[in-house]
């Protein structure tokens, strides 16, 4: 548990130290933003890694009993996830998370401006109800938590840089999934990034569902749909 532990505190101060405006300003500023961004996603891969894998060395304790139902929110949520979190680090964001700046918003911003975090989000909270577990409900509770909170602090961070340009830059957007176009204050639309984010989810799905997910983790998803 004390490994568990302290994977965590790295993870969530590998994701929240960096975001500090001074912080990341000098980090670029040293690295320059290529290099930033590709040392930032190695990192964060390898901190991902080390906390899935000590969540796993933890001993099982079974909380709820499984039930076949439980299932089709990883079904449902996962892809959705999976599609939010590609669009939003291939797509230009002012608002949020990306590994793309300047320029104007790309489409998947319509939906949402906070992408990928709603996208890590929609892939804990689905992967709860199948495996119910402790070190599964720590594991995929705090992604969910930390998910959470991070929206409120992207938001205040976004506020803060944008300045006087805020009210007009957010009014077309939304940080709840398409709360803006459904209120007719944008337009959804397909561009490249989301393409090409469609295109990544759909392969990743492929190779996941064809033995993937059982060579990462040890677990069959479809089994537990019966097929």
């Amino acid at each position: 548990m004390a490994q568990f532990l302290l994977a965590f505190v790295a993870f969530i101060a590998l994701h929240s130290i960096p975001a500090v405006p001074k912080i990341r300003g000098t980090l670029i500023g040293w690295m320059g933003h290529g290099s930033y961004i590709a040392a930032y996603s190695v990192v964060s891969t390898a901190a991902l890694a080390w906390l899935i894998l000590s969540a796993l060395s933890l001993d099982y304790v079974e909380i709820w009993q499984p039930a076949s139902w439980q299932a089709w929110p990883t079904f449902v949520l996962s892809p959705i996830g999976l599609f939010l979190v590609l669009a939003g680090l291939f797509s230009r964001n002012p608002f949020s998370i990306s590994f793309r700046k300047g320029g104007e918003p790309d489409a998947i911003v319509s939906i949402t401006r906070h992408p990928v975090l709603w996208g890590f989000l929609c892939w804990s909270v689905g992967h709860i109800p199948p495996n119910g577990d402790l070190r599964s409900l720590l594991l995929f509770g705090g992604f969910a938590l930390f998910s959470a909170g991070g929206l409120f602090m992207l938001e205040k961070r976004a506020r803060r840089a944008l300045g006087p340009a805020w009210p007009l830059a957010s009014s077309r957007t939304s940080v709840i999934p398409f709360a803006a176009a459904i209120n007719c204050k944008v337009r959804i639309t397909i561009d490249m990034p989301m393409a090409a984010a469609m295109l990544c989810t759909v392969a990743s799905l492929v190779w996941l569902l064809g033995g993937g997910h059982a060579a990462l983790v040890g677990a069959a998803p479809l089994l537990f749909l019966g097929v």
